[in-house]
């Protein structure tokens, strides 16, 4: 993680994409899903989409898979 994004807890859907490789398109799927695949955001004033660095660590921890 880049050391400005690593200083900033909460990332937009640009820093997401460039930190983790999640386009903007995936990311909207992603929001649209509910179940536990469902990545954890926030929305601010029903237009901001704003990321939670701590809780998108967790949510792909959660989500690993176990090689063979």
């Amino acid at each position: 993680m880049s050391k400005n994004i690593s200083e900033n807890r909460w990332l937009t859907p640009s820093e997401l994409e460039e930190e983790f490789g999640f386009s903007k398109s995936s990311q909207s799927k992603m929001r649209m899903v509910s179940n536990s695949s469902t990545i954890p955001f926030s929305k601010i004033g029903g237009k901001y989409i704003r990321y939670n660095v701590i809780l998108i660590d967790k949510w792909l921890e959660a989500h690993q898979v176990q090689g063979v």
